[in-house]
């Protein structure tokens, strides 16, 4: 295939995504568009590192300052 070639293909793939795109309610389109992991399918703007739940941020304040618990 030529350079062209490929400009075609890339131009029509993102063309065929903007009409399936269309045809969605407002809702399920911007979920669609949001960057996903492609693994767990988690939105990749949440997931920015792991989170301890059990982890005490005041706790950890205080200590970091010196103060005794």
């Amino acid at each position: 295939m030529k350079a062209r070639d490929y400009l075609w293909c890339a131009l029509n793939l993102m063309l065929d995504r903007e009409e399936t795109l269309a045809r969605l309610c407002p809702h399920c389109r911007a979920e669609a568009e949001e960057e996903r992991c492609p693994v767990c399918g988690m939105p990749t703007g949440e997931t920015t590192a792991a989170h301890n739940a059990s982890f005490d941020q005041e706790r950890y304040e205080r200590l970091k300052r010196g103060e005794r618990i």
